[in-house]
């Protein structure tokens, strides 16, 4: 196989990931592999107007809206969990795919290996007790079964990295990536309802229209399986989150990058919030989550409710971005303070393009009364 068109189909494809922002992810520059024209992600801001765009709520239909739009230039799957084994050695995961469409057409063409749709998968583990982090990615086209996701089940793969449902909606799902260096056989039960982010799953990101995302959650999923870790295998416990995003639009051009966090606590209740940073250091009026109770109910909350204040800065060997690494977050509507540390610092992912997305310790306190929980935090668009 030719690998550079592969290559160039990646890089393609993390590009258009930097349009926008739904939810969690990703890109920012590096310095090791930035290409020209790239030096922001204000310059990648244009719309493409071949494609549908993201303009106001609609309905969702599973297990059809599980698999791919390719209507949309991109979506994504994206699962995060902390985990810990009997013996209470703690360790974080990510396993996430992303389909891009290079364009519109339909493809017509005696060959199998012609597709229009580009596949992205990144593999992260965090061994705490170890404090080592690793990452992995992998790029393929949808042709010929190499990657792809069903619209009759929950589905999606790329190559030998897949996460697929074992029945009917709302049975478990089954996570399965694997690199020389370590891998995750994880079984996620689904504990809570999907639920909808933004407005019955309208994510607006910006002003402009169509600057806005499809965006649903699965906020607690008991896990169990086994990882592996160089020779070493673990089996392990604990609870992840999925999110679910495709669009078409971008960031603003005022918009230098965001924060996303997705926290679970030891009270049965989750939070999802994320704030944009803009260039003129100003609080962005599109910051956005929510609150999810016990009883399946949910709280939203703008930029108005919450307050997110950094104590403490990182600065990655491997890149010499500084990041936050020390959060403190007050919601007084809900009399929650609470206190987010990473488990290690050192969980940047330093593949095609380098960013931040790192397992996390909640403390604190609601209602007066002590909680504490884990989740996941993502940081991109910082730079050096």
């Amino acid at each position: 196989m030719n690998l550079k068109p592969v290559a160039l189909a990646g890089l393609l494809l993390l590009i258009s990931l930097s349009l926008f922002f739904v939810g969690p992810l990703l890109v920012t520059d590096s310095p090791d592999h930035s290409l020209p024209g790239t030096t922001s992600l204000a310059v990648l801001s244009a719309v493409d107007d071949q494609f549908e765009k993201v303009l106001k709520p609609r309905k969702f239909t599973f297990p059809r809206d599980h698999g791919a739009h390719e209507n949309y230039r991109t979506e994504w799957w994206y699962f995060t969990g902390n985990l810990q084994n009997q013996s209470g050695r703690k360790f974080g995961y990510q396993l996430t795919f992303f389909r891009y469409a290079l364009n519109r057409k339909n493809i017509t063409s005696i060959s199998a290996w012609r597709s229009n749709q580009m596949y992205m998968a990144h593999l992260a583990l965090t061994d705490v007790e170890n404090k080592r982090f690793y990452s992995d990615e992998k790029f393929s086209r949808s042709a010929n079964g190499l990657a792809g996701s069903k619209t009759n089940k929950f589905k999606v793969w790329l190559h030998h990295w897949s996460a697929e449902q074992q029945g009917a909606e709302n049975s478990p799902i089954h996570l399965t990536a694997e690199t020389s260096q370590f891998s995750i056989d994880l079984l996620l039960q689904i504990t809570k309802p999907l639920v909808l982010q933004g407005q019955e799953g309208f994510s607006q990101k910006s002003s402009e229209p169509g600057n806005a995302s499809y965006y649903y959650s699965y906020t607690r999923l008991k896990t169990i399986g086994t990882i592996r870790v160089a020779n070493y295998f673990f089996t392990v416990s604990g609870i992840s989150w999925m999110d679910r995003e495709w669009s078409t639009s971008s960031l603003s051009a005022e918009q230098i990058g965001w924060d996303w966090f997705a926290l679970q606590f030891s009270d049965n209740t989750e939070l999802m919030y994320y704030q944009l940073r803009r260039k003129d250091g100003r609080t962005d009026k599109n910051n956005s989550g929510a609150v999810f109770l016990a009883d399946h109910s949910k709280i939203p909350l703008g930029p108005a409710d919450i307050t997110v204040k950094i104590l403490d800065q990182w600065k990655s060997p491997h890149s010499g971005i500084a990041y936050p690494s020390h959060w403190q977050l007050s919601i007084p509507s809900q009399q929650m303070e609470i206190e987010i540390k990473p488990l290690i610092n050192n969980q940047e992912l330093n593949l095609s393009y380098r960013y931040w997305e790192g397992a996390v310790a909640i403390r604190g306190s609601k209602k007066g009364i002590p909680i504490t929980g884990q989740g996941y935090v993502e940081l991109a668009g910082y730079r050096n």
